[in-house]
Protein backbone atom coordinates (compact mmCIF):
# COMPACT_ATOMS: atom_id res chain seq x y z
CA UNK A 1 0.00 0.00 0.00
CA UNK A 2 1.68 3.20 -0.63
CA UNK A 3 0.32 6.32 1.62
CA UNK A 4 0.93 10.05 -0.45
CA UNK A 5 1.42 12.73 2.25
CA UNK A 6 0.47 16.23 1.98
CA UNK A 7 3.84 18.47 2.20
CA UNK A 8 4.26 20.95 5.29
CA UNK A 9 6.40 23.44 3.78
CA UNK A 10 7.79 24.30 0.12
CA UNK A 11 11.18 26.10 0.53
CA UNK A 12 13.49 27.35 -1.88
CA UNK A 13 16.48 29.20 -1.93
CA UNK A 14 17.14 32.90 -2.74
CA UNK A 15 19.34 32.30 -5.57
CA UNK A 16 19.17 33.20 -9.36
CA UNK A 17 15.96 31.90 -10.97
CA UNK A 18 16.32 29.98 -14.40
CA UNK A 19 14.98 27.28 -16.53
CA UNK A 20 17.65 24.56 -14.62
CA UNK A 21 15.55 25.17 -11.00
CA UNK A 22 13.77 21.88 -9.86
CA UNK A 23 10.47 22.19 -9.89
CA UNK A 24 6.81 20.04 -9.13
CA UNK A 25 8.61 17.92 -5.87
CA UNK A 26 6.32 15.25 -5.31
CA UNK A 27 7.47 12.28 -2.79
CA UNK A 28 5.81 8.91 -2.00
CA UNK A 29 5.60 6.61 1.27
CA UNK A 30 5.55 3.28 1.32
CA UNK A 31 4.80 1.86 4.93
CA UNK A 32 5.88 -1.75 4.79
CA UNK A 33 3.43 -4.23 5.76
CA UNK A 34 0.66 -0.89 5.89
CA UNK A 35 -2.90 -2.01 5.72
CA UNK A 36 -6.26 -1.16 7.32
CA UNK A 37 -5.55 -3.21 10.18
CA UNK A 38 -1.75 -1.93 10.66
CA UNK A 39 -2.19 1.75 9.33
CA UNK A 40 1.68 2.39 10.67
CA UNK A 41 2.94 -0.74 9.24
CA UNK A 42 4.14 -4.18 10.41
CA UNK A 43 6.21 -3.48 13.47
CA UNK A 44 9.68 -3.51 11.04
CA UNK A 45 9.82 0.18 10.52
CA UNK A 46 10.82 -0.25 7.04
CA UNK A 47 10.05 2.84 4.95
CA UNK A 48 10.14 3.47 1.09
CA UNK A 49 10.66 6.72 -0.32
CA UNK A 50 10.11 7.57 -4.12
CA UNK A 51 10.39 11.43 -4.87
CA UNK A 52 10.44 13.20 -8.39
CA UNK A 53 11.02 16.73 -9.43
CA UNK A 54 11.53 18.33 -12.55
CA UNK A 55 15.08 18.91 -13.68
CA UNK A 56 16.73 17.31 -10.37
CA UNK A 57 19.78 15.63 -10.64
CA UNK A 58 20.02 14.96 -7.06
CA UNK A 59 17.96 14.65 -3.85
CA UNK A 60 18.81 14.84 -0.76
CA UNK A 61 17.07 13.62 2.56
CA UNK A 62 17.40 14.34 5.87
CA UNK A 63 16.07 11.65 8.42
CA UNK A 64 16.68 11.27 12.11
CA UNK A 65 19.25 13.61 12.22
CA UNK A 66 21.04 11.96 8.99
CA UNK A 67 21.45 13.71 5.78
CA UNK A 68 21.15 11.01 3.08
CA UNK A 69 22.22 11.58 -0.99
CA UNK A 70 20.43 9.64 -3.51
CA UNK A 71 20.61 9.81 -7.50
CA UNK A 72 18.05 7.34 -8.09
CA UNK A 73 14.73 8.89 -6.97
CA UNK A 74 14.44 6.44 -4.29
CA UNK A 75 15.40 5.52 -0.66
CA UNK A 76 14.71 2.85 1.72
CA UNK A 77 15.30 3.50 5.61
CA UNK A 78 14.59 1.71 8.95
CA UNK A 79 13.06 3.15 11.80
CA UNK A 80 14.40 1.56 15.31
CA UNK A 81 12.59 3.47 18.02
CA UNK A 82 10.36 1.13 19.11
CA UNK A 83 6.55 2.08 19.70
CA UNK A 84 4.57 4.06 17.37
CA UNK A 85 6.10 7.55 16.43
CA UNK A 86 5.79 10.65 14.50
CA UNK A 87 8.84 11.31 11.80
CA UNK A 88 9.66 14.27 9.71
CA UNK A 89 11.57 13.51 6.77
CA UNK A 90 12.84 16.46 4.41
CA UNK A 91 13.62 16.16 0.84
CA UNK A 92 15.31 18.42 -1.45
CA UNK A 93 15.82 18.58 -4.85
CA UNK A 94 19.15 19.92 -6.27
CA UNK A 95 20.42 21.21 -9.63
CA UNK A 96 23.45 22.95 -9.81
CA UNK A 97 23.17 24.63 -6.63
CA UNK A 98 19.73 25.37 -6.82
CA UNK A 99 17.27 23.89 -4.50
CA UNK A 100 13.61 22.89 -3.69
CA UNK A 101 12.69 21.28 -0.47
CA UNK A 102 9.43 19.73 0.95
CA UNK A 103 8.65 18.54 4.51
CA UNK A 104 6.78 15.52 4.91
CA UNK A 105 5.14 13.36 8.28
CA UNK A 106 4.63 10.02 8.69
CA UNK A 107 3.79 7.63 11.49
CA UNK A 108 5.41 4.24 11.57
CA UNK A 109 5.17 1.80 14.74
CA UNK A 110 8.15 -0.64 15.81
CA UNK A 111 7.49 -3.78 17.49
CA UNK A 112 9.23 -4.08 20.65
CA UNK A 113 12.03 -6.80 20.55
CA UNK A 114 13.98 -8.49 23.72
CA UNK A 115 16.80 -10.98 23.14
CA UNK A 116 19.50 -11.18 20.04
CA UNK A 117 18.34 -8.50 17.30
CA UNK A 118 21.31 -8.58 15.00
CA UNK A 119 24.78 -10.40 15.07
CA UNK A 120 27.18 -11.51 12.46
CA UNK A 121 28.63 -15.11 13.14
CA UNK A 122 31.46 -14.73 10.01
CA UNK A 123 30.16 -18.47 8.92
CA UNK A 124 29.98 -17.45 5.35
CA UNK A 125 33.71 -16.59 4.13
CA UNK A 126 32.50 -13.42 2.85
CA UNK A 127 31.94 -10.02 4.50
CA UNK A 128 28.41 -9.64 4.39
CA UNK A 129 27.93 -5.94 3.04
CA UNK A 130 24.47 -5.53 3.98
CA UNK A 131 25.80 -5.37 7.69
CA UNK A 132 29.36 -3.97 7.78
CA UNK A 133 31.44 -1.49 5.70
CA UNK A 134 35.28 -1.69 4.61
CA UNK A 135 37.10 1.94 5.90
CA UNK A 136 40.40 2.59 4.55
CA UNK A 137 43.27 4.90 4.33
CA UNK A 138 44.94 6.53 7.11
CA UNK A 139 42.19 8.42 8.90
CA UNK A 140 42.59 11.36 10.92
CA UNK A 141 45.53 13.40 10.37
CA UNK A 142 47.37 10.76 8.46
CA UNK A 143 47.41 8.77 11.44
CA UNK A 144 44.13 7.38 12.72
CA UNK A 145 44.12 10.22 15.45
CA UNK A 146 46.84 8.09 17.11
CA UNK A 147 49.66 8.13 15.73
CA UNK A 148 49.11 4.88 13.82
CA UNK A 149 51.81 4.21 11.28
CA UNK A 150 49.11 1.43 9.23
CA UNK A 151 46.95 1.78 5.82
CA UNK A 152 44.20 -0.08 6.32
CA UNK A 153 42.90 -1.95 3.04
CA UNK A 154 39.97 -4.17 1.59
CA UNK A 155 42.28 -6.72 0.35
CA UNK A 156 42.21 -10.44 1.64
CA UNK A 157 45.91 -10.04 3.01
CA UNK A 158 44.32 -7.70 5.67
CA UNK A 159 40.50 -8.89 6.00
CA UNK A 160 39.69 -12.59 5.64
CA UNK A 161 37.99 -15.26 6.49
CA UNK A 162 38.53 -19.02 8.21
CA UNK A 163 37.00 -21.96 9.24
CA UNK A 164 38.54 -24.48 11.84
CA UNK A 165 39.41 -22.07 14.22
CA UNK A 166 40.36 -23.80 17.71
CA UNK A 167 37.53 -23.24 19.94
CA UNK A 168 35.50 -20.57 17.61
CA UNK A 169 31.64 -21.72 17.89
CA UNK A 170 32.03 -21.52 13.35
CA UNK A 171 33.67 -19.58 11.21
CA UNK A 172 36.05 -16.53 12.17
CA UNK A 173 36.79 -12.67 10.70
CA UNK A 174 40.18 -12.46 10.91
CA UNK A 175 41.85 -8.96 10.81
CA UNK A 176 45.69 -9.04 10.35
CA UNK A 177 48.68 -6.50 10.17
CA UNK A 178 51.61 -6.89 8.14
CA UNK A 179 55.01 -5.57 7.89
CA UNK A 180 54.79 -4.96 3.60
CA UNK A 181 55.36 -1.59 1.51
CA UNK A 182 52.20 -0.90 0.19
CA UNK A 183 51.57 2.50 -1.11
CA UNK A 184 52.61 5.26 1.18
CA UNK A 185 53.03 3.16 4.39
CA UNK A 186 55.17 0.22 5.71
CA UNK A 187 52.72 -1.67 7.83
CA UNK A 188 49.04 -2.34 6.43
CA UNK A 189 46.09 -3.56 8.50
CA UNK A 190 42.08 -3.74 8.14
CA UNK A 191 39.10 -2.23 9.86
CA UNK A 192 35.49 -2.55 9.09
CA UNK A 193 32.48 -0.64 10.82
CA UNK A 194 28.14 -1.06 10.80
CA UNK A 195 28.21 3.16 9.54
CA UNK A 196 24.63 3.49 8.44
CA UNK A 197 24.08 -0.07 8.68
CA UNK A 198 23.72 -0.74 12.40
CA UNK A 199 24.00 1.42 15.16
CA UNK A 200 22.38 1.07 18.80
CA UNK A 201 21.79 3.15 21.92
CA UNK A 202 20.83 2.65 25.59
CA UNK A 203 18.86 -0.52 26.39
CA UNK A 204 20.80 -2.89 24.48
CA UNK A 205 23.75 -5.41 25.22
CA UNK A 206 26.92 -5.27 22.83
CA UNK A 207 29.28 -7.67 22.71
CA UNK A 208 31.92 -9.31 20.29
CA UNK A 209 34.02 -13.27 21.03
CA UNK A 210 37.51 -12.20 20.21
CA UNK A 211 40.88 -14.22 20.06
CA UNK A 212 43.72 -11.58 19.49
CA UNK A 213 46.27 -13.94 19.56
CA UNK A 214 48.97 -12.31 17.37
CA UNK A 215 48.40 -9.23 19.54
CA UNK A 216 52.28 -9.74 21.68
CA UNK A 217 54.51 -7.06 21.15
CA UNK A 218 54.30 -3.07 21.68
CA UNK A 219 53.06 -1.36 18.76
CA UNK A 220 50.53 -3.65 17.93
CA UNK A 221 46.68 -3.40 18.83
CA UNK A 222 43.59 -4.37 18.11
CA UNK A 223 40.02 -2.87 19.23
CA UNK A 224 35.95 -3.67 19.44
CA UNK A 225 34.53 0.10 19.87
CA UNK A 226 31.82 2.55 18.95
CA UNK A 227 31.41 5.99 17.31
CA UNK A 228 28.35 8.38 16.74
CA UNK A 229 25.59 7.82 14.05
CA UNK A 230 23.46 10.57 15.03
CA UNK A 231 24.66 14.23 15.14
CA UNK A 232 22.32 16.78 16.23
CA UNK A 233 19.88 18.44 13.25
CA UNK A 234 21.79 21.84 13.39
CA UNK A 235 25.21 20.82 12.32
CA UNK A 236 26.07 18.43 8.77
CA UNK A 237 28.65 16.22 10.88
CA UNK A 238 30.08 15.88 14.14
CA UNK A 239 33.54 16.12 14.98
CA UNK A 240 35.50 13.71 17.65
CA UNK A 241 35.70 14.26 20.63
CA UNK A 242 32.07 15.90 20.52
CA UNK A 243 30.33 13.31 19.24
CA UNK A 244 32.09 10.73 21.91
CA UNK A 245 33.57 7.24 21.27
CA UNK A 246 33.28 4.08 23.30
CA UNK A 247 35.83 1.25 23.59
CA UNK A 248 34.22 -1.93 24.40
CA UNK A 249 37.89 -3.67 23.62
CA UNK A 250 41.32 -1.90 23.83
CA UNK A 251 44.33 -4.64 23.81
CA UNK A 252 47.31 -4.15 23.25
CA UNK A 253 50.69 -5.93 23.21
CA UNK A 254 52.44 -3.52 24.99
CA UNK A 255 50.01 -4.39 28.34
CA UNK A 256 49.28 -8.08 27.70
CA UNK A 257 47.11 -9.02 30.74
CA UNK A 258 44.99 -6.63 30.72
CA UNK A 259 42.21 -5.00 28.90
CA UNK A 260 41.01 -1.49 28.38
CA UNK A 261 37.48 0.14 28.44
CA UNK A 262 36.85 3.76 27.93
CA UNK A 263 34.73 6.24 27.24
CA UNK A 264 36.17 9.32 25.22
CA UNK A 265 33.90 12.94 25.13
CA UNK A 266 34.63 16.69 24.82
CA UNK A 267 35.20 19.43 27.71
CA UNK A 268 33.44 22.07 25.18
CA UNK A 269 31.07 22.35 21.87
CA UNK A 270 33.64 22.87 19.86
CA UNK A 271 32.13 21.19 16.79
CA UNK A 272 34.79 22.62 13.66
CA UNK A 273 37.42 20.58 13.75
CA UNK A 274 39.87 17.61 15.13
CA UNK A 275 40.62 18.97 18.52
CA UNK A 276 42.59 16.80 21.04
CA UNK A 277 43.25 19.64 23.70
CA UNK A 278 39.16 19.22 24.30
CA UNK A 279 39.84 16.16 24.62
CA UNK A 280 38.51 14.29 28.27
CA UNK A 281 38.50 10.18 29.02
CA UNK A 282 37.31 7.70 31.45
CA UNK A 283 38.44 4.08 31.30
CA UNK A 284 38.70 1.13 33.55
CA UNK A 285 41.27 -1.87 33.12
CA UNK A 286 40.53 -5.87 33.35
CA UNK A 287 42.53 -8.50 34.59
CA UNK A 288 42.03 -11.69 32.97
CA UNK A 289 44.23 -12.95 35.84
CA UNK A 290 41.34 -11.90 38.65
CA UNK A 291 38.70 -10.79 36.52
CA UNK A 292 38.37 -7.68 38.21
CA UNK A 293 39.69 -4.17 37.97
CA UNK A 294 43.46 -5.16 38.97
CA UNK A 295 45.66 -3.81 41.82
CA UNK A 296 47.56 -0.91 40.60
CA UNK A 297 44.21 0.18 38.85
CA UNK A 298 46.82 1.19 35.84
CA UNK A 299 49.40 -1.64 34.79
CA UNK A 300 50.97 0.83 33.01
CA UNK A 301 53.65 -0.87 29.74
CA UNK A 302 55.66 -4.06 30.45
CA UNK A 303 55.93 -7.92 30.45
CA UNK A 304 55.59 -8.53 26.73
CA UNK A 305 55.44 -10.52 25.10
CA UNK A 306 53.35 -12.88 27.31
CA UNK A 307 54.64 -16.62 27.16
CA UNK A 308 52.78 -18.54 24.41
CA UNK A 309 49.09 -20.06 25.39
CA UNK A 310 49.46 -18.27 29.08
CA UNK A 311 45.65 -17.88 30.58
CA UNK A 312 46.62 -14.85 32.30
CA UNK A 313 47.31 -12.94 28.78
CA UNK A 314 43.98 -11.82 26.52
CA UNK A 315 46.07 -13.09 23.38
CA UNK A 316 46.26 -16.72 24.95
CA UNK A 317 42.22 -17.52 23.80
CA UNK A 318 38.68 -16.46 23.01
CA UNK A 319 37.01 -13.74 25.18
CA UNK A 320 33.80 -12.27 25.01
CA UNK A 321 33.78 -8.40 25.62
CA UNK A 322 30.74 -6.14 25.33
CA UNK A 323 28.59 -3.21 26.87
CA UNK A 324 25.25 -3.40 28.99
CA UNK A 325 23.97 -0.19 27.63
CA UNK A 326 21.30 1.44 30.30
CA UNK A 327 19.67 4.66 30.08
CA UNK A 328 22.07 5.94 32.82
CA UNK A 329 24.93 3.81 32.76
CA UNK A 330 27.65 1.99 30.65
CA UNK A 331 28.69 -1.28 32.16
CA UNK A 332 31.43 -2.85 30.62
CA UNK A 333 32.61 -6.79 30.77
CA UNK A 334 35.05 -9.20 29.85
CA UNK A 335 33.28 -12.84 30.00
CA UNK A 336 30.21 -11.40 31.97
CA UNK A 337 32.69 -9.85 34.51
CA UNK A 338 31.68 -6.35 34.62
CA UNK A 339 34.73 -3.91 35.32
CA UNK A 340 33.93 -0.74 34.83
CA UNK A 341 30.67 1.37 34.97
CA UNK A 342 30.23 4.45 33.70
CA UNK A 343 27.53 7.11 34.66
CA UNK A 344 26.33 8.93 31.48
CA UNK A 345 24.70 11.67 34.08
CA UNK A 346 25.36 13.53 37.54
CA UNK A 347 24.27 11.73 40.82
CA UNK A 348 24.79 7.66 39.97
CA UNK A 349 25.58 5.90 42.49
CA UNK A 350 29.17 6.13 43.99
CA UNK A 351 29.51 9.75 42.30
CA UNK A 352 29.53 13.14 42.76
CA UNK A 353 27.59 15.48 41.02
CA UNK A 354 28.42 17.72 38.39
CA UNK A 355 32.16 16.30 38.40
CA UNK A 356 33.81 14.27 36.25
CA UNK A 357 35.35 11.61 38.12
CA UNK A 358 36.98 7.90 38.48
CA UNK A 359 37.40 5.36 41.28
CA UNK A 360 37.94 2.14 42.68
CA UNK A 361 35.14 0.61 44.47
CA UNK A 362 33.97 -3.27 45.63
CA UNK A 363 31.06 -4.14 43.90
CA UNK A 364 29.96 -7.62 45.21
CA UNK A 365 33.06 -8.04 46.57
CA UNK A 366 35.03 -7.44 43.24
CA UNK A 367 37.21 -4.53 42.27
CA UNK A 368 35.27 -2.06 39.99
CA UNK A 369 35.94 1.14 38.17
CA UNK A 370 33.07 3.60 38.64
CA UNK A 371 33.33 6.53 36.97
CA UNK A 372 30.95 9.72 35.54
CA UNK A 373 30.62 11.81 33.10
CA UNK A 374 28.70 15.23 34.06
CA UNK A 375 27.43 16.47 30.33
CA UNK A 376 29.42 19.78 29.78
CA UNK A 377 27.34 21.05 27.09
CA UNK A 378 23.64 21.22 26.08
CA UNK A 379 24.51 20.83 22.40
CA UNK A 380 24.74 17.02 22.72
CA UNK A 381 24.77 14.22 25.24
CA UNK A 382 26.63 11.93 23.24
CA UNK A 383 26.12 8.49 25.34
CA UNK A 384 22.58 9.12 25.15
CA UNK A 385 22.33 8.49 21.19
CA UNK A 386 22.99 5.43 18.59
CA UNK A 387 26.65 4.63 17.89
CA UNK A 388 27.97 2.44 15.04
CA UNK A 389 30.51 -0.58 16.13
CA UNK A 390 33.73 -0.78 14.36
CA UNK A 391 36.59 -4.21 14.36
CA UNK A 392 40.00 -2.59 13.75
CA UNK A 393 43.77 -3.58 14.10
CA UNK A 394 46.48 -1.04 13.92
CA UNK A 395 50.32 -0.69 14.42
CA UNK A 396 51.90 1.70 16.43
CA UNK A 397 51.07 5.02 18.38
CA UNK A 398 52.47 8.23 19.56
CA UNK A 399 53.10 9.31 23.01
CA UNK A 400 52.13 5.54 24.17
CA UNK A 401 48.16 6.04 23.04
CA UNK A 402 47.00 2.66 21.33
CA UNK A 403 49.49 0.19 20.80
CA UNK A 404 52.75 2.66 21.41
CA UNK A 405 56.35 2.61 19.57
CA UNK A 406 56.50 -0.24 17.52
CA UNK A 407 59.41 -2.65 18.65
CA UNK A 408 61.96 -4.22 16.80
CA UNK A 409 61.05 -7.51 18.10
CA UNK A 410 57.23 -7.51 16.91
CA UNK A 411 56.07 -10.30 14.67
CA UNK A 412 53.74 -9.70 12.17
CA UNK A 413 51.84 -11.11 10.17
CA UNK A 414 50.08 -10.54 13.25
CA UNK A 415 45.89 -11.68 13.28
CA UNK A 416 42.92 -11.48 15.26
CA UNK A 417 39.94 -13.79 15.24
CA UNK A 418 36.59 -12.71 15.83
CA UNK A 419 34.43 -15.55 16.35
CA UNK A 420 30.91 -13.15 16.29
CA UNK A 421 29.13 -9.91 16.97
CA UNK A 422 26.00 -9.90 18.30
CA UNK A 423 23.34 -7.38 19.94
CA UNK A 424 20.62 -7.65 22.13
CA UNK A 425 17.77 -5.67 23.18
CA UNK A 426 17.50 -5.53 27.09
CA UNK A 427 14.18 -5.85 28.74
Amino acid sequence: MVLILSCSGDTTDQGPVNNLKPSNLSIDVEIAGQSSENPNGDGSGEVNLTFQAANATLYKILIEGQLKESTSNTLSYTFTDEGTHDYSIVVSAYNQGQFISKTISVTVYVEELIGLIWSDEFNNRSLDLNKWNYETGTGVNGDWGTGQLDRATDRSENISFQNGIIDADGGCLVITTRDETFMDREYTSGRINTRDKGSWGPGHRIVARVKASGVRHQGQGFAFWMMPQEKPVTVDAIMWPQGGEIDIMEYVGSIPYHNLGTVHYAWEWQNNQYQDWNHGHLGGYYSYETQQTPNPEEPGYGNFPPPENDPNAGSSGFHEYGIDWYDDRIEFFVDDSIYHIHYLKDGGAYTVDGQDEKSVELVDGRRVTISEYSNHFDEWHPFEHKMYAILSAGVGGSDYTYGGPIVPEAQFPCSVYIDWVRVYKME
